[in-house]
């Protein structure tokens, strides 16, 4: 017999829930127009989410609010104030040269 248990699981271990990721669903449906709106831009725009950032955050200040997801700063979760994008390479130019030479995201930022 294995030490996990019968049907693989620990016995006596409490199961923690993740940090984030999982969050109550919107049973009433108080959030639905917001996501519904940012589901129809992402559609129109081919998946790409920078051009629906506006919306996707109203969608997520709705969940906040109704107390359907943890309240969290929105800089922590990726919007600055005052700017709807984010930084883009100045040019085709550098972007060009980085995928010539490899680029790793988040190393750009590492200070050497």
């Amino acid at each position: 017999m294995s030490a996990g248990g019968q049907f693989g699981g620990a016995r006596g271990l409490k199961p923690q829930p993740p940090e984030k990721g999982v969050f109550p669903l919107d049973h009433f449906g108080e959030c639905k127009q917001h996501m519904a709106a940012y589901m129809a831009c992402l559609k129109e725009h081919g998946s790409q989410s920078e051009p629906c950032r506006e919306l996707s955050k109203t969608y997520l200040q709705c969940r906040m609010e109704r107390n359907l997801m943890a309240k969290q700063d929105l800089e922590e979760l990726g919007f600055r104030e005052g700017s709807n994008e984010r930084e883009q390479p100045t040019s085709s130019t550098e972007t060009d040269e980085k995928k010539r030479t490899g680029f790793i995201g988040g190393l750009s930022s590492v200070k050497r």
